[in-house]
């Protein structure tokens, strides 16, 4: 019965007893690798269900979903530093606990609580980009190289020792999707080649630099408009950060557009910051405060559907010579 509990019937002896407390989509695919290696998971911790949509349906988190999925019990306290809460989690047995985008700060008296620690997988290359918004901030600054850290946590934000890195190129159109989702997928691999490491006492661990720290504070919302003076470069890279969600915001005509699929174009024109200057089989093509031409591949008209923006201005004409604002 254990071993169905636990979410699989080949448990391995290499990998640590865990706790698991991740919520949305970017946790399921270390969970699922976890699963999948033979790792115990006697406990699947995630954030209760939440009123979603025009119906304010309670919904549960993608981490939850998939723990029925694979058979695994789930808990969605409201608050994770009440002392009922840490005495039930303890009670386990575990050898430590994994987090992977989890939601609530963890009390000392948890994160102590384990031989092992909390590991903690982060989109990004520690101390680059500690915070809640590291995958959108690597973008917004055009970076070409990111990763994954998987580090022991401590009473800071993303501050702890460091146990493994692994370093990912970023393509040229990445957008926040696409990388979130291959991140996903290189940390969830990473997780269990460190976990079964750090489990055998093959790793030491690396105290970051705190000289080399740089934050990675939530994104507020006034950070989604595009100011069209900026140089395309910087507008392209404002695009890919908030693509496909929450979307890049610029209006037209006083109404309110959303931006996707942007690219540079390898050429300047005169003009006015923001000035349409048609459209090509890429997109609208739009002037930035550089001179330099960018394109615009998706639209979405405030209320409606994304949509190619050939498509788009067929049913929305955006002139030549008209300037978003």
């Amino acid at each position: 019965m254990e071993k169905e509990i636990e979410g699989g019937t080949g448990l391995n002896p290499s990998l640590p007893r865990l706790l698991f407390l991740g919520t949305p989509d970017f946790a399921c695919p270390y969970l699922e690798k976890l699963v999948e290696a033979g790792a115990p998971v006697p406990l699947v911790v995630t954030q209760p269900d939440r009123p979603r949509g025009r119906g304010k349906i309670p919904t549960p988190p993608p981490v939850k979903v998939l723990a029925e999925t694979l058979g695994l019990k789930v808990y969605q306290p409201e608050k994770i530093r009440s002392p009922e809460v840490v005495a039930y989690l303890t009670s386990f047995g575990a050898d430590c606990l994994v987090l992977v985008a989890y939601g609530q700060l963890l009390p000392k008296r948890l994160l102590d609580a384990f031989p092992l620690g909390a590991v903690n997988a982060h989109p990004s290359l520690l101390p680059r980009h500690r915070g809640a918004a590291p995958i959108q901030r690597t973008l917004l600054a055009g970076e070409t190289v990111t990763g994954v850290s998987i580090m022991l946590m401590d009473a800071g934000m993303d501050t702890g020792p460091v146990l493994a890195r692994k370093k990912v190129p970023i393509g040229d159109t990445e957008t926040f999707g696409s990388l979130h989702d291959r991140l996903a997928q290189v940390g969830a691999e990473l997780l269990v080649e460190t976990l079964a490491a750090w489990h055998a006492k093959k790793i030491q661990p690396e105290p970051q630099d705190n000289r080399l720290a740089t934050a990675a504070p939530p994104i507020h919302k006034d950070e989604l408009i595009i100011a069209w003076q900026d140089p395309a470069s910087a507008i392209v890279n404002r695009i890919r950060a908030f693509d496909p969600w929450p979307g890049a915001v610029t209006r037209h005509a006083g109404k309110r557009l959303k931006c996707f699929s942007a690219g540079l174009l390898p050429w300047k024109s005169e003009g006015r910051a923001g000035e349409v200057l048609g459209a090509t089989e890429a997109g609208l093509v739009v002037l930035a405060g550089d001179g330099q031409a960018l394109t615009i591949g998706d639209l979405q008209l405030e209320g409606k559907r994304v949509l190619e923006a050939g498509a788009f201005l067929r049913g929305y004409p955006i002139p030549r010579g008209s300037r978003l604002e």
